[in-house]
């Protein structure tokens, strides 16, 4: 039992159970302490990713692989840009607690394991601490109704995908006799080895999966939740949680189930489609800015998605690098919306943002940057996202994936570019309040690597290229 393979989870597991009693023990004063220490973990935690072996443990339950540690550090990156712009903002809204950054922590404790994850069991032990968090982080502001609202809401439907999911696994194990990913892909080597009960488990734990990324149809959540949270938990739910359960769908489909490709690649093809023309048309009419960041989440899930109904390892090569590039630009996009405050108080309406350009020049500049990159507009990474997926598309033969994609990418443009237009050509409202440093630090990090990834891809391209090469071999 290498035990070793493990240490990144381990550690951070370890970090944040010394931050909680440290926080325990100092009462309230300890939030930014606390803080401290997760984000300190986070940064540990990715250099053991970073430096560590490979190979499998505990009995073969646990995997670290180069696709493990490509997806484990950008779910820490993700983790820790959304802990960074939660410093001040919990602050002025009277919500600094140190049980916040502990939450997020072991949340994130649980998405590395399920990145790792190479038994079903183990999948679902990483999915369900990932999730058990998220309920509290949704309705971390108790007074708020509408947090209250998005932490129920999310946890009676999250607990009907995680059933789903549960017999989905109970039916692949009645039907192959095993949970190891590795097992049942030697298993179904033979695609005519897979009896109709074990389809209809891949079917099952589909559903699931497809629920944790907020693809149609089972996206009803993410408006609610990503209006009525916390806007860092918003952020959180954005990015980290999306790549680890991304992850997750690519390991369970390219690894057990890749030689079945045959039998679940329309249903994905299906999901894909409807994700794209959700995001794209339900977005136009929204006045919120975070409502219209989440229908943006779901259709850029779809896209995602087109390299999984691929079924090539240069299709996850799309999806990881469109991973990266997501990630960094939706983290980016909410520190602008973090940004917009009065008086102390948040505020979320689109029309807020009239005549940011003569207010606040640079975060009318950077927020176009992430507009441009979003809609997919040369030369922001957006654009690239979306190239190295519809390439993959069309050397996969999926032309009407990579023509869906391309027609809902201009439909989607014009909400984009409505933001723009009310910054700089609609009359100045009040000014924001002034920024932190560390949220000015998120946004100007975030806003560098959107518009100037074109300068230096390459190690993107191929850490991902090799993360990709485990799956779908």
């Amino acid at each position: 039992m290498n035990w070793t393979l493990a240490l990144p989870e381990i550690v951070l597991a370890c970090i944040g159970m010394a931050t909680l009693i440290f926080g325990v023990l100092r009462k309230q004063d300890s939030t930014l302490l606390c803080t401290m220490f997760t984000i300190g973990g986070f940064v540990i935690a990715g250099f053991l990713v970073y430096t560590g072996n490979y190979g499998f443990g505990f009995h073969g339950q646990f995997v670290a692989d180069p696709f493990s540690a490509f997806n484990q550090v950008l779910i820490l990156s993700g983790a820790a840009l959304s802990t960074i712009l939660a410093l001040d903002w919990n602050r002025t809204q009277g919500i600094a607690r140190f049980e916040f950054p502990v939450l997020m922590l072991f949340s994130t404790v649980g998405m590395m394991i399920m990145a790792s994850a190479s038994n079903l069991m183990t999948l679902y032990l990483g999915l369900e601490l990932q999730s058990l968090a998220l309920y509290v982080l949704a309705s971390f502001a108790r007074d708020d109704l509408r947090s209250s609202e998005a932490g129920l809401k999310y946890f009676v439907l999250s607990g009907l995908a995680s059933g789903l999911l549960l017999y989905g696994m109970s039916l692949v194990y009645g039907f192959s006799g095993t949970m190891d990913l590795a097992s049942l892909h030697e298993l179904l080597v033979q695609p005519t080895s897979a009896s109709p009960g074990l389809v209809v488990g891949i079917v099952f734990v589909l559903v699931g999966l497809a629920f944790k990324v907020s693809a149609v149809p089972f996206h009803m959540w993410t408006p609610d939740v990503y209006e009525g949270a916390p806007t860092p938990v918003t952020v959180f739910f954005a990015t980290a949680p999306k790549v680890a359960a991304m992850a997750l769908l690519l390991r369970v489909m390219g690894t057990s189930f890749a030689s079945l490709v045959g039998a679940w690649q329309l249903l994905v093809i299906i999901v894909s489609i409807c994700s794209m023309l959700l995001g794209a048309v339900a977005a136009i009419g929204q006045t919120n800015i975070k409502r219209l960041m989440a229908y943006s989440s779901i259709g850029h899930m779809g896209y995602a998605l087109i390299g999984l109904a691929v079924g090539t390892s240069s299709g996850v090569r799309g999806v990881l690098i469109y991973m990266v590039i997501y990630v960094f630009m939706t983290a980016g996009t909410f520190g602008c919306i973090l940004a917009m405050q009065r008086k102390g108080k948040a505020v979320e309406k689109i029309s807020d943002l009239a005549g940011l350009a003569s207010n606040d020049p640079m975060l009318a500049m950077v927020l176009t940057v992430f507009m441009f990159s979003l809609a997919g507009i040369p030369p922001m990474s957006g654009f690239f996202a979306k190239l190295y997926i519809f390439l993959a598309a069309v050397q996969g033969g999926l032309w009407t994936l990579a023509v869906v994609g391309v027609l809902t990418s201009v439909i989607g443009a014009f909400y984009y570019i409505r933001i723009i237009k009310v910054m700089y050509f609609d009359a100045p409202a009040e000014r924001f309040d002034a920024r932190p440093a560390s949220l000015s630090f998120v946004v100007a990090a975030t806003g560098l690597f959107t518009g100037f990834f074109f300068l230096f891809p390459a190690p993107f391209v191929s850490a991902a290229q090799a993360a990709a090469a485990v799956l779908f071999r």
